[in-house]
């Protein structure tokens, strides 16, 4: 039988792996959002931290192929210390080509993006909380 899967890029296999920032944070300013769900293939919760409108700490949880556990753990990774913008520091398509994720999987991107939003969002709120 001929196995014509394709291996999964340096990048996907390390972060994967390793998974730095897996876990969840709690205290002031986190905010936390969850999006997908098991039954649909992925699952990813975000947990963030803003201060001063600025991301000071990010984990995540996720359920899925190895492509959505690393592109959550390198967002965590790449957002510490950048300005609390509601958007990923890149676009999906770019995500994409830099973890050498099939088309066909571009909805999990999708997922993560729109935790990774949502949590953003969340923090922001709870920061703004923290100084009322």
């Amino acid at each position: 039988m001929n196995d014509d899967r394709v291996p999964y890029s340096e990048l996907t296999q390390r972060y994967f792996q390793q998974a730095p920032n897996a876990g969840t944070l709690n205290g002031r300013g986190v905010g936390t959002a969850t999006v997908g769900s098991r039954e649909g293939g992925t699952k990813v919760r975000f947990s963030v931290q803003v201060v001063d409108d600025h991301i000071t700490a990010a984990r995540f949880l996720a359920f899925g192929c190895p492509h959505v556990i690393a592109i959550a753990s390198w967002l965590t990774e790449q957002c510490s210390g950048k300005r609390a913008h509601a958007a990923l520091p890149e676009d999906v398509q770019s995500l994409r080509r830099r973890f050498d994720v099939p088309v066909e999987k571009l909805g999990r991107i999708l997922v993560v993006e729109d935790a990774w939003i949502a949590a953003i969002r969340a923090a922001v709120t709870k920061s703004k909380e923290v100084l009322s």
